[in-house]
């Protein structure tokens, strides 16, 4: 019988299977040649490829978490991450899209909707016919998206007729599908929020506005309006005015989704920045030989290794939990932390890695300034920094007797 003071001696605990060592080298193989050369482009052009969906089925990359029953891959939330890392590390604006997709809509769905939906969307989103989003943040709400939400849906007969206007919606202007909240019982605050599948084709549905980012500039982020846009009462995930399951499972599970892509960022960071320190000669020779700089690479590399253990364990907890201890307990904390620290360390790793590279660092067809740029955002959606603090800080309350 193992008890807690027994050593630890069995190395490969802390190690990835097989299986999952197989998925994230061919994630991060397809990765390397088949995103990373249109990386550039998508940043310099804010473009998004006509085929790059497409790209993801042929490849096996969508519906990963999604039953073969629905034509999904059938994984689980850990391999998912793993994928993530991968695409983190090669092209983030790809990365960010896929997951708005497949981890946002496509997988909420598949774990809140009932089967006459999943059998409606769920090939389609699985095979890239068509394209997901997630549709919960608005103008004026954004870290309170629950309280504040003020798209409203009323009950018209077999339909709800939705009004509002919801904003920096990943894939939003190219989304065949979005997975909409609103408010169904504007009496009841959150409790009265109601999720909806919307097709972008319903009449009253309108993109109002392309957004331009900082970074992540290849992933289409856009502004939606909903104008008396009817959707069938048959189009909603869960049940009516329990929107709020769907909202906190939902963004917990898009959290640690996330935190790997923050370590592939990471690793790339990394490797750039060895790359660039063993060539560039100052004083005769390479800048790693200089304490300074090699004290900088010896941080980074400890601070990703720090950050993938932890990622990996939070990541494993999460995908093994039911689905209704997500949003709550130790797996809401985890989440919502795991995300906080890798966001934190790949922020600050990309700050270093472009005072390695010095003024080339700088400049903007650098693939360590694309890097910075994306750093930022993940420190901000779902659910900013404060926000994570804030659910840690509540869980370490509840702790206290």
């Amino acid at each position: 019988m193992t008890t807690l003071t027994d050593p630890v001696t069995d190395h490969h605990a802390f190690e990835l299977n097989d299986l999952q060592q197989q998925i994230l080298d061919e994630a991060d193989r397809f990765s390397r040649e088949q995103l990373a050369p249109l990386a550039q482009e998508m940043d310099d052009k804010e473009h998004w490829p006509d085929d790059l969906f497409a790209l993801f089925a042929r490849h096996g990359y969508l519906g990963l978490t999604v039953s073969e029953e629905y034509g999904g891959q059938g994984l689980g939330l850990f391999e998912a991450g793993l994928v993530c890392q991968a695409m983190g590390k090669w092209n983030a604006s790809a990365m960010l899209s896929w997951g708005a997709h497949d981890n946002l809509c496509a997988n909420n769905i598949f774990r809140n909707a009932n089967d006459e939906i999943k059998q409606r969307y769920l090939p389609g989103l699985c095979d890239g016919t068509l394209v997901g989003a997630l549709g919960l943040t608005e103008p004026g709400a954004g870290s309170d998206a629950l309280g504040s939400m003020a798209t409203t849906a009323r009950r018209d007969g077999d339909e709800f007729v939705l009004n509002g206007t919801k904003i920096y919606i990943t894939n939003g202007d190219i989304a065949d599908v979005v997975l909409v909240y609103a408010k169904t019982d504007l009496a009841a605050g959150h409790r009265g929020i109601t999720a909806f599948v919307v097709d972008t084709d319903t009449p009253g549905f309108s993109v109002a506005q392309k957004l331009s980012k900082m970074g992540y500039r290849g992933s289409p982020t856009a502004e939606l309006v909903f104008d008396d846009c009817r959707v069938p009462a048959a189009n909603i995930v869960g049940e009516k005015n329990n929107g709020v399951a769907v909202v906190m499972s939902g963004l917990d599970l898009e959290r640690i989704f996330y935190a790997p892509a923050a370590v592939g960022m990471a690793e790339r960071c990394l490797e750039l920045s060895l790359e660039h320190a063993s060539t560039r000669k100052q004083f005769d020779q390479a800048i790693m030989n200089f304490q300074v700089v090699e004290f900088k690479l010896a941080d980074i590399w400890v601070k990703i290794e720090t950050a993938k253990a932890y990622v990996y364990k939070a990541l494993a907890m999460c995908s093994s939990a039911s689905h209704e201890e997500a949003g709550r307990g130790a797996i809401h904390a985890h989440s919502a932390a795991a995300l906080l620290y890798a966001t934190t360390v790949m922020r600050e790793i990309a700050d270093e890695a472009v005072q390695i590279h010095g003024g080339a660092g700088y400049m903007w067809e650098m693939e360590i300034n694309r890097l910075y740029r994306d750093a930022k955002l993940l420190e901000i959606g779902a659910g900013t920094q404060e926000v994570r603090r804030g659910i840690v800080g509540k869980y370490l309350r509840g702790t206290v007797s």
